[in-house]
């Protein structure tokens, strides 16, 4: 157990975040008495003063003698100093004391944000170079050389990729289909049993069409560039209701501008030949199909009920049909795999051979039953390291697919970051425009996320209720949240 005392609350956020990062299986407790009570093992202590900052880790443990202490100091003088300067100091100051008590090196540094690749965009857009991006991020920062050179790579790909996006009067549509046919363990985003939930599908796609309708009269006139089908699994619907669902979206949206259509077909247990051809009627360009590994072991431990076989009839079924951008998701540090099991997974996947391939790093969230349930599942290894990462790398690049979007988690095991490749042309434009925050998203669906960025660049939010009950007896309410959101369109 990790103790927490600050003076000032509004720097939690940056310490608490490096302590997750060097310390990912302790519990952290804040607390304000300058001698903790409860058994501990550590007590970091940050004073923040006009003058300066001090920074204290305790370590205590028991030997044959009884308890030891030993104590790490840091001090600074802040005078003068703007707040994020003095944000920078401090993250600089806690990490050089955790970093000496650990003698663990974080690959991204003092870096606790999701967006590190914002950071690089912003100093290209103000005309640095790569090789200036990357020194910049190491001196500032303490990322890795690996890291920093990455964030400058994917920086000057994204650029590319969106120079024709118009951030000002166009935006994006994100559609929520909150089912799947079972939940996995590690899943936190919004996601309900298909099983429970199916007698009243139709009530929801009612709901979804109201707010849908809402949002095409909103933003009419102006310039819609994706739409991406996410959730749960899309798929999860049937034929005939996607076949509802899409041509609604024909019916009212403009889609003279739009340069991307996505859905996430994500379970191989729920696609099917039906279902596929009526995305292709609706001429849906980009699917996912999502096998997170080829290790049937662990698919059985996750809880996706479909077998390795069943990843591969999707994904030849979809070739079959003429999809020719299939993105696949992968993810790394999943309970009891080794890095052996991931070597296999990338085998198989280098004999499907996706047109995209999006490696996640474990990132265990509060929702996920993984959490929920620790105990269960304390005693099993999740772990992933920058040498697993370079396994699928080295597959991306034998396919051809070369790193185009990147953005990071709390909790991820290893420390380390999702990481989008695709080859040249099959980059998924609103993976970067979510991660880049400069376009608007209008998002529907029960725990939806609407983002609107503002003429002046503010960015504002606005949320659904992710309870399906809760959402189809407030529809009308997420509408009102969207249009007080968009006052000034």
């Amino acid at each position: 157990m990790i103790w927490l005392q600050m003076n000032d609350d509004s720097y939690e956020y940056d310490v608490r975040g490096l302590l997750m990062a060097f310390y990912p299986n302790e519990e952290i407790v804040k607390t304000q008495e300058a001698q903790p009570v409860a058994s501990w093992r550590r007590h970091l202590t940050v004073k923040m003063a006009p003058e300066g900052i001090e920074v204290v880790l305790v370590c205590r443990w028991d030997d044959e003698e009884g308890p030891e202490e030993t104590s790490l100091t840091g001090r600074k003088a802040t005078e003068g100093a703007g707040r994020r300067e003095t944000k920078s100091m401090l993250k600089r100051m806690v990490y050089d004391i955790l970093s000496q008590d650990t003698g663990k090196v974080l690959p991204w540094g003092t870096l606790t944000g999701i967006r590190p690749v914002k950071i690089a965009m912003g100093l290209l857009e103000e005309g640095e170079s790569a090789e200036e991006i990357a020194a910049y991020m190491k001196q500032e920062y303490l990322v890795s050389d690996a890291k920093a050179r990455l964030s400058a790579r994917i920086a000057e790909r994204e650029k590319r990729i969106l120079a024709d996006i118009d951030y000002r009067e166009g935006y994006s549509l994100y559609v929520g289909i909150p089912f799947c046919p079972t939940t996995c363990l590690y899943c936190s985003f919004t996601s309900y049993p298909l099983s429970r939930w199916q007698p009243r599908v139709d009530e929801y796609l009612d709901a979804l069409e109201k707010e849908l309708a809402y949002t095409a009269k909103a933003f009419a006139g102006r310039k819609l560039n994706t739409v991406y089908f996410g959730g749960g699994t899309p798929t999860t619907l049937s034929a005939e209701q996607l076949d509802r669902l899409l041509t609604f979206i024909e019916e009212n949206f403009d889609f003279s501008y739009l340069r991307e259509y996505t859905v996430e077909a994500g379970r191989p247990d729920s696609i099917t030949e039906d279902k596929l051809c009526t995305l292709k009627k609706h001429g849906i360009g980009r699917i996912s199909i999502n096998p997170q590994t080829m290790n049937q072991k662990t698919l059985d431990l996750i809880g996706r009920r479909h077998t390795v076989e069943q990843i591969r009839e999707a994904y030849r079924l979809a070739r079959s049909l003429g999809f020719d951008d299939i993105n696949m998701d992968l993810i790394l540090g999943l309970p009891e795999e080794t890095i052996d099991d991931v070597r296999r997974t990338m085998e198989e996947i280098e004999i499907l051979a996706p047109d995209n391939m999006t490696v996640h790093s474990l990132a265990i969230k509060r929702a996920a039953r993984l959490n929920i349930l620790w105990e269960q599942y304390a005693h099993m290894t999740m772990e992933n390291s920058d040498e697993t990462m370079a396994v699928a790398a080295g597959t991306a690049e034998r396919l051809g697919l070369s790193p185009y979007y990147l953005y990071r988690q709390k909790n991820m095991a290893g420390n380390l970051e999702n990481v989008g490749y695709a080859a040249d042309g099959k980059e998924g434009i609103y993976n970067i425009l979510i991660m880049e925050e400069k376009q608007s998203i209008a998002a529907v669906g029960a725990g939806a996320t609407t983002k609107a960025v503002r003429p002046d660049g503010r960015i504002e939010r606005a949320d659904n209720v992710k309870d399906i009950d809760l959402y189809l007896s407030r529809v009308d309410e997420m509408i009102e949240r969207k249009r007080r959101l968009f006052d000034w369109m």
